[in-house]
């Protein structure tokens, strides 16, 4: 499979191997000779047309001398993804080489820039500084003691940041930011307890709290360089409790890594608390982040694609599962563009030892977080719910923001789309139901067992921090508690709860599409109006449309309808005989299936024509 095998971390030098996108010392980038790039950030040169002269231009009867012709056995390699996210934090950060300088972009000009973030200036008279205990991109860690107020003689940890590196209006922003978001979440079991930030001329100091155990990828080397199932299910517990957490106030964390999981002591069951928000970003539900940051080994394929949002934390937490479980990293390469090469193309190995000696639960839960659509990946909430970690004990199902974006599609839906996704409801597994269930409780059913849109609101408020405000997730949830719908009863929310998209990721999809289709085609007895159908799919009324739906034609239109020009406008070749036809969405080319027997493989057919049509109802 060559890059979708792990390589088995060896010893705890190679943490240094670990490349991270931050870093702007990368090694240097020996990238592969290919035919063409297929990444996102490659960019053509400019226009040659606008340089009349340039040699570039030149042709055989041109009178502009030009570079004479090289023959080269094969094509230039295609651009580093690594040399342009270098490029790009290079500018974020200011640290750009003198020869390197390039034209900066909006605020990014080292002129008149406001490093004062308004902290308290008496970090000497509070704390007293001991030995360096950690280092980072931008700034170091230290031990410390406190020398007065409520924390007197604890020790603490501070993150000293110079401001000396904080070259650009982004990197002050990015400091900024880090301390509201620790400040804001700080409470949580497994989050670094925030106590305050100081500054001086020289730095800005974060303090909080001394984490003595390690780090996670310490405890992995330490045990051989793997975890058992029932260890592993305990460090992936707390892991995805934090991360829920964070989602549902609207922070996504971004650098997400075992180096950046600390335990509080030495001791075998300490508490696992995530470290280093530097990277943290705000982001509102529906919509998307698109600046390049992040580990390469654990940096998700949409992150490269410059859109994603709080689903590229779960495909970090699905490298950590796949390390955890098997000691290699899923995605290898020696170079930081292969790395990437292999993230955007290659599939983890599930073959080779332990996997096969694993059990079915554990592989299928590492493998719907590294599913390179980020749309089939679990949720921090759903993989907490997932059958592997279900009956862990301690395990507290949080309320999941991808309901609230759900519902809010359902209700804005056709009564066709809402008649297929009732029928999907109810294929469900018992541990799908669960979580579904969970979720319908976190909202506050009444005695009767229903729930309005005002719910929504009310669910949230209880967990509600300055960080959701500051995200604007208090503002969707407003919105979507504003929109005028009936009650929901708990059958109602399944269907509007549930992803088809996660659901194609299933390796059950087409068992579920199959008997969603023997219940849609048993309950769903009215005509459906072609026109319906049609504003579904988003064709055009000048689009044809034909039959769509397997029945007998005496049950396909409305009584008005059913006539013998309307009948052959259909192209309906026998009045009496069913058959199945689909249209896709505008501009797609029209699939049928005349299936003019009711014969087990003609059912088949059948299903997996639904299975299309409601992929394209997502």
């Amino acid at each position: 499979m060559g890059l979708c095998h792990g390589k088995p971390i060896e010893t705890h030098q190679s943490q240094s191997e670990i490349t991270t996108i931050q870093d702007s010392n990368f090694p240097p980038t020996n990238s592969q000779t290919g035919k063409s790039s297929n990444f996102p950030f490659y960019s053509p040169s400019p226009l040659p047309s606008l340089f009349k002269n340039s040699p570039a231009n030149s042709n055989s009867n041109s009178s502009v001398s030009s570079t004479p012709l090289r023959i080269f056995k094969r094509p230039f390699p295609p651009p580093s993804p690594a040399k342009h996210i270098r490029a790009l934090l290079a500018r974020r950060h200011g640290s750009i080489k003198p020869n390197e300088a390039s034209i900066p972009e909006g605020s990014e000009c080292d002129v008149g820039l406001d490093k004062n973030f308004g902290f308290s200036k008496h970090f000497g008279a509070h704390y007293e500084l001991g030995e360096e205990v950690g280092r980072g991109h931008f700034g170091y860690t230290c031990s410390a003691k406190a020398k007065k107020g409520s924390l007197k003689g604890m020790d603490v940890a501070v993150k000293v940041i110079p401001k000396s590196k904080m070259t650009t209006a982004i990197a002050i922003e990015d400091v900024r930011r880090e301390v509201k978001i620790l400040r804001a979440l700080t409470g949580h079991k497994n989050l670094v307890q925030f106590y305050d930030a100081y500054e001086d001329d020289d730095n800005v100091y974060v303090v909080m709290e001394l984490c003595k155990g390690g780090e996670l990828l310490d405890r992995i080397l330490s045990r051989g360089g793997k975890y058992s199932e029932e260890d592993a299910k305990a460090v992936m517990v707390q892991i995805l409790s934090v991360v829920s957490f964070c989602h549902l106030q609207g922070v996504v964390h971004r650098d997400l890594k075992p180096e950046n999981f600390l335990f509080v002591s030495k001791e075998e069951n300490a508490t696992l608390k995530a470290i280093d928000f530097g990277l943290s970003d705000y982001v509102k539900p529906d919509e998307r982040l698109n600046d390049i940051v992040g580990s390469a080994y654990y940096v998700a394929p949409e992150v490269l694609h410059r859109s994603y949002g709080t689903e590229g934390d779960m495909w970090s937490i699905g490298v950590i599962a796949y390390i955890l479980l098997c000691g290699s990293r899923p995605f290898w390469a020696r170079t930081e563009s292969g790395i990437f090469r292999a993230v955007l193309k290659a599939d983890p190995s599930f073959d080779e030892a332990p996997w096969p000696s694993l059990s079915s639960d554990a592989i299928d839960f590492v493998k719907r977080l590294l599913n390179k659509d980020f749309r089939k990946r679990l949720t921090a909430a759903q993989a907490l719910s997932h059958p592997w970690l279900a009956n862990y004990h301690d395990v507290k199902i949080p309320t999941d923001m991808i309901v609230y974006k759900l519902v809010k599609a359902y209700v804005c839906s056709s009564s066709l789309r809402k008649s297929a996704l009732g029928a999907l409801a109810k294929t469900l597994s018992v541990a799908q139901l669960a979580y579904l269930r969970d979720q319908f409780t976190l909202l506050g059913p009444n005695k009767s067992g229903f729930i309005s849109m005002q719910n929504f609101k009310t669910g949230v408020v209880k967990n509600s921090t300055d960080a959701m405000k500051d995200s604007r997730v208090t503002d969707y949830v407003n919105m979507i508690s504003s929109i005028q719908y009936r009650k929901l009863d708990f059958e109602e929310f399944c269907a509007a709860a549930i992803s088809v998209h996660q659901l194609e990721g299933m390796e059950t999809w087409e068992q579920h599409a199959r008997r969603a289709y023997e219940l849609f085609e048993k309950d769903g007895n009215r005509p459906i109006m072609i026109e319906e159908l049609a504003s579904e799919l988003g064709l055009s009324p000048s689009v044809p449309v034909h039959v769509f739906v397997p029945c007998n034609t005496s049950k396909l239109l409305d009584p008005k309808h059913h006539h013998g020009n309307k009948m052959r406008s259909l192209n309906f070749r026998h009045p009496d005989k069913p058959a199945f036809f689909l249209v896709t969405r505008r501009g797609a080319v029209e699939r049928r299936k005349n299936l003019e027997d009711r014969t087990d493989e003609g059912r088949s057919r059948m299903y997996l024509e639904l299975a299309k049509l409601l992929s394209e109802l997502k």
